[in-house]
């Protein structure tokens, strides 16, 4: 769609949200497989430090808040998906994404108590002191970006009853501009606001940014994986981990194959569920594009084994 209307301005129509139970849900592509977010539900401290060629990313902790992790990477998919859908129904959109933290909760699938305020209201604190800087996205040149996640983020309550009536975020120039630029964003599973690991999670993103819809999938040696996480833990710990998400099978969309290469590497194999044979145990039906109106946004992909028992 060619709707890409003047790229910053200084008004957004009042609380616009659209309902994700309608539309598609988008990723920045630039931010899935990099090492961007801390794989751990513990805070960590420790900098990511990631460099392959002539590619690296940096990111760094608030000595508060700690790294953010990929599940406060939610809220930016969330505002990714806002923008991205604002733009698609020709409507303007900038940095600044107003909303209530009810609707927000829902949309990535969270409970709404009030435990969950306070969840909400940490995340954002991590993604507006995360510092990041990385070379991505300089069309070879030799210069860096440098950024927080967040730029900042408000809220407003009812100075009767201490409720939040609306919270804005702002988003930083790099991550907007790359939902706007061409390609920027791809389309994810609704189910991975279900994903309960954090390399469970950054293995669907990895999975649906490189094997995408391509006839063979993708192929990573275990270590090329650990290297592009940033996770913490060692080569080993973290294969022991990849090997869980793999025998759970449990990813969305995509199915993980582990197998030896020539040199006796660890391989993981990617594939689209509904590239495999049909009587693959694996195998799921492609999502009907309007499944959300006729079945429902969680209703599961149909499975023929499944029917023929």
């Amino acid at each position: 769609m060619s709707k890409r209307l003047p790229r910053r301005g200084n008004h957004q129509p009042d609380m616009f949200a659209a309902n994700f139970a309608d539309i598609p849900i988008r990723d920045q592509r630039d931010t899935m497989e990099r090492p961007f977010f801390s794989l751990a539900k513990r805070p960590r401290f420790a900098p990511i430090e990631y460099r392959v060629g002539d590619v690296w990313v940096e990111v760094s902790a608030n000595p508060k808040f700690g790294i953010a992790t990929i599940w406060d990477a939610d809220i930016l998919i969330w505002a990714s998906t806002q923008i991205t859908e604002a733009l698609d129904r020709g409507v303007s959109a900038n940095r600044v994404v107003h909303f209530h933290p009810h609707h927000l909760l829902r949309s990535i699938r969270r409970p709404t108590g009030g435990e969950h305020y306070l969840r909400l209201r940490a995340a954002l604190d991590r993604l507006t002191h995360t510092a990041v800087r990385t070379n991505i996205r300089t069309d070879g040149k030799k210069k860096a970006a440098s950024f927080h996640w967040l730029e900042s983020w408000t809220e407003v309550t009812d100075e009767k009853t201490g409720e939040t009536t609306g919270m804005t975020l702002t988003l930083p120039d790099w991550l907007f501009d790359g939902i706007l630029m061409k390609g920027g964003v791809l389309t994810i599973h609704e189910d991975y606001f279900l994903l309960t690991g954090g390399i469970e999670r950054w293995l669907y993103r990895v999975a649906r940014k490189h094997a995408g819809q391509q006839e063979g999938g993708w192929q990573f040696t275990m270590r090329q994986l650990h290297e592009k996480s940033g996770s913490a833990s060692r080569l080993s710990d973290f294969a022991i981990d990849v090997r869980k998400v793999v025998e759970a099978n449990s990813l969305p969309e995509y199915s993980a194959m582990l197998h030896k290469n020539d040199e006796g590497e660890e391989v993981i194999h990617f594939l689209k569920r509904d590239l495999l044979a049909l009587d693959d145990p694996n195998y799921a039906t492609p999502r009907h594009p309007r499944r959300r109106i006729a079945r429902g946004i969680t209703s599961k992909s149909f499975n023929f084994n499944d029917v023929a028992n």
